[in-house]
């Protein structure tokens, strides 16, 4: 399939490189949150009004009975912050946005202008008036909740900026907004999960939108750099001039001929066309990280073994 920056036509890469780069932003989703639990998982209980009190009271073995990792060690700070709240809504919100993001290609991706995938009934309704019309509504749900969990972090970073120590009344607003936040948050994993699971990739029309914009270009500059040695500005250039070569002609840059190509750089030889093809492009990635199908599919397996791993250890 194609890749993008800008929205415009890059480097081809395999699918499963993109699916991928979800799957990384979700497992760093995932450690936030353990972060959060791991930090704040701490006992409130004890610290009284404000200054602990004069009861002979154990307050590590009740935080031991309730669960937590340890008792608070600063009464006032017990009572007077929030930041277990606001640490794990700012990470609800980044999760969140990861998954507006991943939505919001859904809904690019599923328009039949662009065609690249294709949704059930199950993730897509019509329109009350044009019967013809698949809209992309779950996605467009789970982009609006986004914007629910940011205001819940937003609303609340706003509520403690100017709260002396120690307890406010203002405190009150930290549970309405969570509630709601993680609510949304939830929902949206739920959909996106099944969304997921029903994407059908329209493969012979990512093959050739894979190809399209002249997408194979860089690896045109990169076979002047590695075989002519050509200073990569230089090969840039050249490049350039045969893709507008292309463009006027209207053909794809693996169609110009040769010796058009050598009328612009004569040291161009017929081994230069061998790297223009998007399964040429896609395979040379072969750095760690890589798109090359080879490097996707041990990564692929890897996750496998890894999630397989924690969900048998609970």
């Amino acid at each position: 399939m194609p890749g993008f920056t800008h929205l415009q036509t890059a480097q081809p890469v395999t699918f499963g490189h993109h699916l991928l780069a979800y799957t990384e932003m979700a497992a760093r989703d995932r450690g936030r949150f353990a972060d959060a639990r791991k930090r704040l998982n701490e006992s409130p209980l004890g610290a009284a009004a404000l200054a602990g009190t004069s009861f002979p009271i154990d307050r590590h073995a009740t935080a031991s009975a309730l669960g937590f990792d340890r008792p608070m060690a600063n009464s006032l700070d017990a009572v007077s912050d929030r930041d277990f709240v606001l640490e794990t809504l700012s990470a609800a919100a980044i999760a969140a946005v990861h998954l507006s993001r991943f939505a919001e290609e859904i809904v690019i991706w599923t328009s039949p202008l662009v065609g690249l995938v294709r949704l059930s009934d199950k993730f897509t309704t019509g329109s009350s008036i044009m019967p013809q019309k698949r809209n992309p509504d779950a996605a467009e749900l789970v982009r609006a909740k986004t914007g629910r969990v940011i205001g819940s972090l937003t609303a609340l970073l706003i509520v403690m900026k100017g709260l002396p120590l120690a307890y406010q009344k203002d405190m009150q607003e930290d549970k309405e907004g969570a509630m709601e936040a993680f609510a949304a948050l939830s929902l949206a994993i739920r959909a996106m999960t099944g969304m997921t699971l029903d994407l059908v990739p329209e493969e012979a029309r990512m093959k050739v939108a894979a190809g399209e914009g002249y997408a194979t270009a860089t690896d045109l500059a990169d076979w002047l750099v590695r075989t002519l040695k050509m200073p990569f500005r230089d090969a840039h250039h050249v490049t350039g001039r045969i893709v507008a070569k292309a463009s006027e002609q209207g053909l794809a840059l693996h169609k110009v001929p040769l010796s058009e190509m050598q009328a612009i750089e004569p040291k161009i030889t017929a081994a230069a066309l061998d790297v223009l093809s998007v399964q040429a492009s896609v395979e040379s990635r072969t750095s760690y990280g890589g798109t090359a199908p080879a490097n996707v599919r041990a990564q692929a397996k890897e996750w496998l073994k890894r999630l397989e791993k924690e969900q048998n250890s609970g």
